[in-house]
């Protein structure tokens, strides 16, 4: 098994690591679909990676949107699902954050994973292969202050996922995760300005600061998560796992 011919959807595939997942799959030799909200990320995205990528313009949390994507989808052969939407939520204690917050974590982050799973898996079951790779996180294994709508979103993309592992597995379809620990990006420097203004610190030693929970002192690249889910792919012996790429975040 591997990513070569096959296609792949991706989920929040406009930026961020889905874009680097798919970029990794185009390159492995498969095509792919990219999903999400807005259309002009999607579309930049597909353009970059060339003829091997076309856009959905989906919202995973809508069941009508996604019976959608699915009856568009009828005729193509989706053998690679890469549960990648997510939203970060809010930072703030949780009796600070209101149920319309909290609903909206999980309305992407476990009911997009859900509704993904349950339009595209009937037919990889008829088939009898299939691969879905969901994205958790390691905030979903280890206490991250001020974050709980989200750690508990990822918790629960990771029982979701060794669960359903178990009911797809005997019709040769394979489940699995990866935990990434914190990215490079926009997101993380975003993370790290807030905390610089909640605790008075610089940019530097918040940055410090979280870094240094990590075995290898530095955070991971999308390009690296990216590589990880290629990798994956070629292991038809794996399923219901978890892949930790956190740089020893909770080693």
């Amino acid at each position: 098994m591997s990513a070569a011919g096959r296609l792949a959807l991706v989920t929040g595939g406009g930026n961020g690591l889905g874009a680097a997942i798919a970029g990794h799959l185009v390159a492995a030799g498969a095509e792919v679909v990219l999903v999400g909200r807005r259309e002009e990320p999607l579309r930049a995205t597909a353009e970059r990676l060339g003829p091997a990528a076309r856009m959905a313009v989906c919202d995973v949390a809508d069941a009508v949107a996604v019976a959608r994507l699915g009856a568009e989808l009828a005729d193509a052969e989706v053998s690679i699902v890469v549960n990648n939407a997510g939203i970060a939520g809010p930072v703030a204690p949780l009796v600070e954050i209101s149920p319309e917050e909290w609903d909206e974590v999980f309305a992407v982050n476990v009911r997009g994973t859900y509704l993904v799973c349950r339009e595209f898996l009937p037919p990889m079951i008829a088939r009898g292969d299939g691969d879905v790779v969901n994205v958790a996180s390691v905030s979903g294994k280890r206490p991250l202050a001020r974050r709980t709508p989200y750690c508990a979103s990822k918790t629960a993309v990771l029982g979701l996922t060794s669960t359903l592992a178990f009911e797809v597995g005997p019709h040769g379809v394979r489940v699995n995760a990866i935990s990434p620990g914190p990215v490079e990006g926009e997101r993380m420097d975003r993370n790290f300005r807030l905390e610089s203004a909640r605790t008075g610190a610089s940019l530097d030693d918040a940055r410090a600061a979280f870094v240094g929970r990590a075995a290898l002192g530095r955070m991971i690249t999308a390009d690296e998560v990216g590589a990880a889910v290629v990798a994956m792919l070629a292991m038809p012996g794996m399923t219901g796992a978890d892949v930790d790429l956190s740089a020893g975040m909770i080693a």
